[in-house]
């Protein structure tokens, strides 16, 4: 087995406490490849943010296992060869089964995932203790999830959503013993989270039920999955060069921005880091079509990147200068 500690991983316990006291919250960003792991992980040390690199089933079968596990280690090596070093968990993003976060603890996950949602409630809540069981034996946080968000990621997929119930959490949190909650309140996966006709606007969050929530289960660890915000500039140069993304729509920055000053301390990014590849590579491949040097494309696709993540750190989420 090897140590998430021996790795220079740290699990979210203390990550998560500081941004509640604080009032942020931790980004989680997947990623798939270096160009992306790179960008990740220099944006949050420019920024001086902790981090949560999130690897789902999904990028685990395209990517292999064991390789992931050696990207994780050598993105803390990279870290340490920059000005500062920060805080970062490695974590299984919608773990969805009992033998695949055993096997992420194995290979030096500091966090997992079980995502029981599609599951009966009586089924969530006995695998869910199945996993915290395990982990908590060898100090890895456990997040679990209530509600079912809509949209297809990876191998996640629901064609409706089911917010979560109030009423469950407190019972949940006490026959699991999870270390953090992933609840429904109207973000979505994918980059179509919402149904809206042009000047139409975007339905607000239902922070009634987070308020509900905070009220039932107080000082819990809240997360927020599919809060990526589409970012329409991405969409119009993905069109631009060829694409065919029209009526995508994202979460509002302004409403992560409001879920960060609540319980909500760790908020899930995946799709706008991929839209932000795809976009600037469209851009450089229609206007270099000569170019086949992978670098060469893939060079500006990070650049950005590492923008788009300066961004969210530091006007969305509320994380830098929090390391």
């Amino acid at each position: 087995m090897v140590s998430y500690k021996d790795l220079g991983f740290v699990n979210t316990k203390e990550m998560f406490a500081k941004a509640m006291t604080e009032g942020y919250a931790i980004p989680a960003y997947n990623f798939n490849n270096m160009e992306q792991l790179q960008a990740i992980i220099t944006a949050c040390v420019e920024t001086a943010s902790p981090v949560i690199l999130q690897i789902s089933s999904g990028a685990r079968k395209y990517a292999n296992q064991t390789m992931l596990q050696y990207m994780g280690q050598g993105a803390i090596e990279m870290m340490k060869t920059m000005e500062r070093t920060v805080p970062i968990a490695l974590h299984l993003d919608h773990g969805n089964s009992y033998e695949l976060c055993v096997s992420c603890i194995e290979s030096g996950f500091s966090s997992v995932m079980i995502d029981g949602s599609a599951l009966s409630y009586e089924e969530n809540v006995a695998l869910t203790k199945k996993v915290v069981d395990y982990a908590h034996q060898h100090d890895i946080t456990v997040e679990g999830e209530l509600g079912v968000l809509a949209g297809i990621e990876d191998d996640v997929s629901a064609e409706k959503s089911h917010y979560t119930n109030p009423d469950d959490v407190e019972d949940f949190l006490n026959k699991t013993g999870v270390d953090s909650l992933a609840i429904s309140i109207g973000t979505s996966h994918g980059a179509y989270k919402f149904k809206v006709k042009p000047g139409e606007s975007i339905p607000p969050l239902r922070f009634d039920i987070l308020e509900e929530i905070e009220k039932r289960i107080p000082g819990f660890p809240i997360v927020l999955h599919g809060s990526s915000s589409v970012v329409p500039e991405y969409i119009e140069l993905i069109n631009k060069y060829g694409g065919d993304m029209k009526g995508a729509a994202g979460v509002p920055e302004e409403q992560l921005r409001k879920a960060t000053k609540s319980a909500v301390c760790k908020i899930n990014i995946d799709s706008d880091g991929r839209l932000a590849m795809t976009a600037k590579i469209r851009e450089f491949l229609a206007n270099n079509p000569s170019v086949f040097d992978p670098r060469k494309y893939l060079g500006p696709a990070r650049t950005e990147l590492i923008e788009m993540y300066k961004h969210k750190n530091i006007h969305v989420l509320g994380s830098a200068g929090k390391a």
